[in-house]
């Protein structure tokens, strides 16, 4: 999900985009939306099935994971 799209959603729902990376914009519109400000924290499972997130979260997460094994395997 592009940054675009994450102030587009802040804004929709009430809250301020200024100056915020993308994880706290999004913790922020979890926490308006009653759901867990949780965003990039998953570890390959996640249990909010009502975040708008969740799918982006994941592969996120996947993205980051590939990119640890990546650097652990250039400095071995």
């Amino acid at each position: 999900m592009k940054m675009q799209d994450v102030r587009a959603m802040a804004k929709e729902r009430g809250v301020n985009s200024f100056g915020k990376t993308k994880t706290e914009l999004i913790r922020e519109i979890q926490r308006k939306e009653h759901n867990f400000d949780c965003y990039g924290t998953a570890t390959g499972y996640c249990d909010q099935l009502e975040c708008c997130f969740r799918s982006s979260c994941l592969q996120e997460e996947k993205s980051a994971t590939r990119k640890r094994h990546t650097h652990a395997k250039e400095t071995q």
